[in-house]
């Protein structure tokens, strides 16, 4: 096994380098919409890992930005030993709203800076202190950064499966958490759009010939909230509804949106199925018609022995940083793992610099443990 060493004196020798990079991209908005502004961030990304090893693929978004893979010969000669590293270089902020890179301490405040930017700067210094000493080309891995996963990967989710599907585990750089615990589990999400089609009139004068949308709608609402079973740890939320035009008018439309969330993939499949005979049932009760759009959105990211291993042997590498080893109890929010181990692949997530508020203006990390967090990464890959 090659010794890490020398790789782990060139991180810290390049440390204040990551961080005036991480600043660089961080001052970089990269809202999901703003197409352009991810694809700036994205030529920031391909300018770093520029390195002589790594060979760049990218598939151009449609409707987003751009989704990036680089990888190095060693991926293609060793099928077998195939790592995946997961990452996204969009953020939640529009322009405007969040924006600069404030300092305080050793706290780091700003957009992306936790959610995930910092986790990207860790695995590029990682890799960067690797090829200057000699080690990255034997390694056969491939570092995948999406222009989609705040909205869910919809566009870049067939792109994700192609490089995943073969590999023989996935490190996902998402937010540390503020006790560094390493999620191997999250729940799926779904979302449903929900219209329903009634019949206008006159609510005085033809009250008996209208069909009233907005009461079919909330019994729906009623039958779809009461599929909640936090035993089960399955919940459904209703969170927009609308409908009518006038308080003496039979409504003829309403609609909602709503979300829900599974431990098992075979819970989303029932809530669906269950969803859809509600709205059959309430139809043909009341003459009115629905429309369901939607469904499962990101399959559950299961837990299994094979992930607690992988990480037992993350933990291994970082256990001399001081980083905390322990695993995470179940998240309710999807990320690109669960997508990932869909694909029969062992995963672990949560591998950024530790920090907290992601999604608010609040979100910054602790930045003594970005360069902890690539050691942590130097030593794990040195020993694959």
């Amino acid at each position: 096994m090659p010794s890490p060493e020398r790789a782990l004196a060139i991180a810290d020798q390049r440390s204040a380098e990551t961080l005036a990079l991480l600043r660089r991209w961080v001052e970089q908005d990269s809202y999901t919409a703003a197409v352009r502004d991810v694809n700036a961030m994205g030529a920031l990304l391909i300018e770093a890992f520029g390195l002589p090893e790594l060979e760049l693929t990218t598939r151009a978004g449609n409707g987003y930005g751009d989704h990036l893979c680089f990888r190095t010969a060693a991926w293609d000669r060793e099928p077998a030993r195939r790592l995946l590293l997961v990452g996204h270089h969009d953020t939640v902020f529009p322009p405007g709203t969040f924006q600069g890179w404030h300092e305080d301490g050793p706290r780091i405040r700003g957009p992306g800076v936790l959610d995930m930017k910092g986790g990207i700067a860790s695995v590029h210094a990682a890799l960067a202190a690797l090829s200057e000493a000699g080690e990255l080309a034997s390694l056969p891995l491939a570092f995948v950064s999406v222009a989609d996963e705040e909205v869910g990967s919809p566009d870049s989710r067939p792109f994700t499966a192609e490089w995943a599907k073969g590999a023989r585990a996935a490190l996902v750089f998402e937010s540390g958490r503020p006790t560094d615990a390493l999620i191997t589990q999250r729940k799926g999400t779904g979302s449903v759009s929900v219209t329903v089609t009634g019949k206008a009139a006159h609510a005085g004068n033809a009250h008996a010939d209208g069909i009233n949308a907005i009461w079919a709608l909330a019994r729906f609402v009623d039958a779809a909230q009461s599929l909640t079973d936090y035993a089960a740890g399955v919940t459904l939320n209703v969170g927009t509804i609308a409908g009518g035009t006038s308080k003496n008018t039979v409504p003829e439309r309403a609609e909602c949106v709503l979300d829900f969330r599974m431990l098992r993939r075979a819970d989303g499949e029932r809530v669906m199925t269950e969803l859809r005979a509600a709205a059959d049932r309430i139809g043909a009760e009341l003459g009115a018609s629905f429309e369901l759009d939607g469904g499962i959105r990101r399959p559950p990211l299961e837990r299994s022995e094979a992930s607690v291993a992988l990480l037992q042997r993350y933990a291994a590498c970082a256990a001399p940083e001081g980083l905390g080893q322990s695993e995470s109890p179940l998240l309710g929010g999807g990320s690109d793992a669960n997508d990932v181990a869909q694909h029969g692949v062992p995963v672990i997530d949560g591998l950024g610099p530790r920090g907290r508020g992601f999604h608010t203006h609040d979100e910054h990390i602790e930045a003594p443990t970005l360069l902890a967090r690539t050691r942590a990464l130097i030593r794990f890959l040195s020993a694959w």
